[in-house]
């Protein structure tokens, strides 16, 4: 039987690959946890509803005060700085660690494994932590002796949104670092062999053997890193709240606070569809300037 329609795929020259069905569970779930749910966002987008009561249909109205809001714009702003920014921090520390842990030694081991701990801790933790280690009144900013340091960083509108891509940086760039590190290690060392009978230097290597040899993990690690900064949220509200002003109120925050502390879901379910509307189309472009979907193994040959 297997004879029979391995000649009857050649005959047609179909390809007889894995059953589709092998994709139903996969599916099922995202339609259960991801069409769904958008599809009851936009619903709810065109109603006026405070989570308690019936919703009241009122078409457009969500929409028109969302776009024309200023505040939204400026949470829009805000959030391509803190997605621009955290690529700018986190994409060099975590492809230079992850190239620095990939090489054999005792003590780079023990080094990645005590700063790869940030990995486990959770959002909410890590921003209360450095919530009250940057307390103008009791953390280690108070200390006089710090000089110009001792300031109220997350008080200042000058200083708080770089403080917190310095702290998403801090709490993200472990994971990005271990991408990295897996890269590195995939890396044949034929090569590098080949590049020091040459005389090539250590830089050298980096620049022309590393660096081009990581460049599908670099479109990996950025593709998550700039999608997922349209994410953070619970680490930003336990830090600021979105303050002070509206100096880090970024689109998620926005969300949540527009649904849950003004009893909008209206308007916050506007504002929730605006954001996996961005979140698609920044995927999409990433996905197509990339060229992720063309993706060739570079083991090839080697």
């Amino acid at each position: 039987m297997s004879a029979s329609n391995n000649s009857h795929d050649a005959r047609t020259g179909t390809n007889a690959g894995p059953s589709p069905w092998f994709i139903a569970p996969a599916l099922v779930l995202f339609v259960v946890f991801a069409i769904v749910p958008l599809f009851g966002a936009v619903i709810l987008s065109l109603t006026k509803w405070d989570g308690l009561g019936s919703p009241e249909w009122t078409g457009m109205t969500n929409w028109r005060a969302v776009l024309t809001d200023p505040v939204t714009w400026t949470t829009i702003r805000l959030s391509l700085i803190v997605m621009v920014g955290s690529w700018v921090v986190q994409t060099p520390l975590s492809l230079l660690l992850g190239v620095w842990a990939a090489r054999e030694g005792r003590t780079r081991a023990v080094v990645t494994t005590v700063y790869f701990l940030p990995l486990l801790l959770s959002s909410a933790a890590v921003g209360l932590t450095f919530k009250n280690l940057l307390d103008p009144n009791f953390g280690m900013t108070a200390m006089q002796w710090l000089g110009p340091l001792s300031r109220n960083w997350l008080g200042d509108r000058g200083t708080v949104l770089t403080v917190v891509i310095f702290i998403v940086a801090w709490h993200f760039v472990p994971l990005h670092t271990l991408l990295y590190q897996a890269g590195a290690r995939q890396v044949p060392k034929s090569l590098y062999e080949a590049a020091s009978c040459d005389g090539a230097g250590g830089l050298r290597m980096f620049f022309q053997i590393t660096l081009p040899q990581l460049k599908y993990t670099i479109v990996t690690s950025s593709t998550l890193m700039l999608v997922g900064s349209l994410t953070y949220f619970d680490l930003i509200f336990v830090l600021t709240a979105g303050g002070p002003g509206y100096a880090t109120r970024i689109l998620p925050l926005h969300m949540y606070l527009t649904g849950f502390q003004a009893a909008d879901m209206g308007r916050a379910s506007a504002i929730a569809t605006l954001l996996a509307t961005l979140g698609l189309m920044l995927s999409l472009t990433l996905t197509r300037v990339t060229g992720f979907t063309r993706m060739e193994s570079q083991q090839e040959g080697i």
